[in-house]
Formats: structure tokens, C-alpha cells, sequence
């Protein structure tokens, strides 16, 4: 599959569901894929780039940014409050806010450097043990306190449990944000996209079905 296919596909679930025609906006997941791939999606004039860690980040996007404008980069792993400072110098986004330690650190970090990424919430819809984020019925107080902090918060992620039928995930998410006037949803990936689309998604992650599969990084 191409960067046009999925592209094609996004449209073509915008107009199934009744959304507007460019209202989702698609982040490429480039983690763990090799530079030459990730230019390749640069060269076709992708600019929506997404990443897990920092540390992997900072070594690949300072240069793609020398070379490309208007690139916009999403942080979509868990970030550790020791990369805090980092992190907001490289990314435009960060998806994976789950805790008032971390939202705090951010506030700080904002009045030092004078901006701040865009947040998402990330919502644990599963409640499962070994995955990040606030239950659902944390999720209006964790709103609540990021807004006390004057945190720029503009909605809600989630990533399902692999063994169930996400939609249920996403309409869960989907009432989380409406619910506190949240307007951007980022849920949907390769193989569930369209289904988040239909339950309110603004932004979708896509990394296998544009890059091919993920380059196990050497040991």
C-alpha cells in the first residue's frame, strides 16, 4: 500500500461518514523506519510525521527539518519527565499526557521556554494494567487539573486492547471529548483507521501501511 492508497481511503471514509472533505488529518508513523524510507514520504510532500521516542527522534528530524518546511511532528510513546525539556523542542504534538507529575513538568517547561506542544490526553479505554494513560473515569478530574494549569489540552487519544472491537473504544473516547469540550480525537490505526474515522477521529496514526513493516533496530 502507498502514502496515496491510504490517503484515497481517508476521503473516501470522510464521505462515507458524512465528515468534512480534509478534516482528518493523517500522521505517519515513522518509528523505527530507516531515513530513506521516511524521505521518501517527504518527497511526496507529507509533512505529518509521528514518533515514539525521543531520543530517536532528535536524530533523525533536526536534519529532515534543514531540508523540508513545514514539517509537523507528533510524540506518540510515553515520554519520560527527564526528557520533558527535550521533547517540547522537538515535537508540535504530544499524544501520551497521562499523569499530573508529567503535566506539571510541562507547565514548567512551558514558562521556561516560552511555548508549548499541543496535547492530547491519553485515555487507557481498557483499563489494562500494562498500558499507559487515565481510566475513563479519571479522565474529566486529569481535564480538570491540565486546565488548572492553563495547559493548551486539545483532546483525547486512545489505543484499544488488540483482542477487542475497537469502534466500542472509539465511541467511548469520542463521549470522553464531547463531554469536556475536547474537539480533536487521535485514534485509528493501520488496521482499524476507518472505523475511528467514523466515530469522530481528527487525527489518524498510519505507520505500517505507508512505510512497509518497522526495521527492528540493531542491538
Amino acid at each position: 500500500m502507498s502514502l496515496t492508497d491510504i490517503k484515497n481511503r481517508i476521503a473516501a471514509a470522510e464521505t462515507r461518514f458524512g465528515r468534512a472533505e480534509g478534516s482528518i488529518s493523517l500522521i505517519a508513523v515513522s518509528k523505527v523506519q530507516p531515513n530513506d524510507r521516511v524521505e521518501s514520504v517527504l518527497k511526496e510532500g507529507h509533512r505529518i510525521f509521528g514518533e515514539n521516542r525521543v531520543q530517536e527522534a532528535a536524530g533523525k528530524w533536526p536534519e529532515f527539518r534543514n531540508t523540508y518546511d513545514g514539517i509537523e511532528l507528533h510524540l506518540l510513546g510515553p515520554l519520560q519527565t527527564n526528557k520533558t525539556r527535550q521533547a517540547m523542542e522537538l515535537f508540535d504534538y504530544f499524544h501520551t499526557l497521562d499523569r499530573l507529575k508529567l503535566a506539571k513538568r510541562i507547565a514548567a517547561m512551558r514558562d521556561e521556554l516560552g511555548r508549548c506542544p499541543k496535547l492530547f490526553i491519553q485515555v487507557n479505554t481498557g483499563n489494562e494494567a500494562q498500558k499507559a494513560g487515565v481510566s475513563p473515569e479519571e479522565t474529566d478530574s486529569f481535564v480538570e487539573e491540565c486546565r488548572a494549569l492553563d495547559l493548551p489540552v486539545i483532546g483525547l487519544m486512545c489505543i484499544p486492547p488488540v483482542d477487542e472491537e475497537p469502534s466500542a473504544h472509539f465511541a467511548l473516547l469520542s463521549g470522553l471529548a464531547e463531554r469536556n469540550g475536547l474537539a480533536e480525537l487521535s485514534m485509528g490505526m493501520s488496521s482499524d483507521f476507518e472505523c475511528a474515522i467514523e466515530q469522530g477521529a481528527t487525527f489518524v496514526r498510519v505507520g505500517s501501511a505507508i512505510f512497509g513493516e518497522r526495521v527492528a533496530p540493531k542491538a
